[in-house]
């Protein structure tokens, strides 16, 4: 699987030149949609099939600064999955340098917002 790399652009810092903590939970799904499609279940899919996954949980640990332009190469990987629940876990590097870990929970709903074992509905996607 290869890493998400994210290039730090400038309108992403702040005053001080370092990349606003708000960036990192939009890289998260930046590198989640990407991670998705190379496994071949993008979220235009899983809408398309009826699938909704928001975000119930987000844990972040930011290790070291990141300024313009850094690229980021982000590591991410499933941490557990449930009938109806997934964990993503994932790692920052700039330079082989951990800068950010964090991890994200999401469910799976039907479009109405009821529940959905993935598990049952897309035993392929769970596997």
């Amino acid at each position: 699987m290869k890493p998400y790399i994210h290039k730090i652009n400038y309108y992403e810092t702040d005053k001080m030149g370092i990349t606003h903590h708000s960036n990192y939970v939009r890289f998260m799904e930046e590198a989640r949609v990407y991670f998705l499609d190379q496994i071949g279940w993008s979220f235009i899919d899983l809408e398309n099939k009826g699938i909704m996954s928001p975000v119930i949980n987000i844990e972040c640990n930011f290790k070291k600064t990141t300024t313009f332009p850094d690229e980021i190469n982000i590591e991410i990987y499933v941490k557990k999955i449930s009938a109806c629940k997934i964990t993503f876990g994932y790692t920052y590097t700039v330079k082989d340098e951990i800068v950010f870990t964090a991890s994200s929970s999401h469910c799976f709903l039907d479009m109405n917002g009821a529940p959905v074992i993935v598990q049952k509905v897309f035993p392929e996607f769970f596997d």
